[in-house]
């Protein structure tokens, strides 16, 4: 570990904000982590009917980010790289939450860092190359369609050892719940008009990204892997034995709609369940199991790899290029 690089990987989100602190060894390609923290902060609640942040999602987010400034000083980053995405590129008061994290990054790390909005394309590069090195260490063959299911978007990104073609849709958890899935549980017409959505979405990025020919389907974020513990009947949430586990179609088909059929009072009870999930889980189970059968039977998969490693691994990784 003698060349290795610490830094500092910051993914703002729609529903949450996470922290990577790692020490990248740029000649092995390692990543080892020293931190790696998610909270919920809802920044885009509510962004899909305003079209702006609200004051309090603003707030609980840039509090969070003032704390993850502060432990990149503590734990001694060299570099720090902070990436908003769908909410902050939708919002009206986008800037006004920028020089947010401006301020909490001269404050706390005493450096400045500039907070990204990264593009579609960029953001679905930067995912690839989070989920896909532990893919290529194991040995698992390409070409993968890597899925990065989020709050208010959805990256569908198609290749082996580069990005060979990749779409952003506007479909994801926070958006399909407080579009459609208002009752609790969800109602039928509820959970068809969302399946609408979801599937022209679908077809959208089936346009862009070929399904055909895909060796491994790999889903990230939150949404997946919870599915992935659920499916796992986890004792409690285990990064370990969720991080590329590969589950039979069937198996995470009828996992995703136990999840969104159960009330919110059943799934806070599961031991796996974070709190700040417990609302949008449902709609993100059924964005994940349409694309499922989807691409499966496109490309006649018999089975699902979850990856806890993304986007924010991505963004680390990005830092010692």
């Amino acid at each position: 570990m003698g060349d290795a690089v610490r830094v500092g990987a910051i993914d703002c989100g729609t529903n949450s904000i996470r922290l990577l602190v790692a020490d990248i060894d740029p000649a092995a390609g390692s990543l080892h982590d020293v931190v790696r923290r998610m909270e919920v902060v809802r920044l885009g609640q509510g962004i899909d009917r305003t079209g702006v942040i609200a004051a309090e999602s603003m707030e609980r987010t840039l509090a969070t980010t003032r704390e993850y400034a502060a432990q990149c000083r503590s734990l001694g980053a060299a570099k720090v790289r902070f990436v908003a995405t769908s909410a902050s590129r939708d919002a009206r008061n986008a800037s006004e939450f920028a020089e947010g994290v401006r301020t909490a990054f001269a404050d706390e790390w005493r450096e400045p860092v500039e907070p990204e909005v990264v593009t579609g394309d960029e953001e679905a590069r930067l995912s690839f190359t989070g989920a896909t090195g532990d893919l290529l260490a194991q040995g698992v063959a390409g070409p993968y369609l890597v899925v990065d299911l989020g709050g208010g978007s959805t990256e569908f990104v198609r290749g082996t050892d580069a990005v060979e073609a990749a779409r952003s849709v506007n479909i994801g958890c926070v958006r399909m719940t407080e579009r459609h899935l208002v009752s609790d549980p969800p109602t039928e017409a509820e959970i068809a008009a969302a399946v609408g959505d979801i599937d022209a979405a679908i077809d959208d990025a089936a346009d862009v990204v070929p399904f055909e020919g895909v060796r491994a389907l790999v889903g990230l974020a939150g949404t997946v892997t919870t599915i992935a513990a659920h499916q796992l009947r986890l004792p409690t949430y285990d990064s370990a034995a969720i991080h590329l586990s590969k589950a039979p179609v069937d198996e995470i088909l009828r996992a995703a709609a136990d999840l969104l059929h159960m009330t919110r009072a059943q799934r806070a009870a599961l031991p796996y369940m974070h709190p700040g999930r417990v609302d949008v889980i449902g709609a993100g189970a059924l964005v994940w199991s349409r694309i499922i059968e989807r691409v499966a039977g496109a490309a006649g998969l018999d089975g699902v790899i979850a990856s806890e490693h993304d986007i924010l691994d991505g963004i680390a990784r990005s830092l010692v290029e």
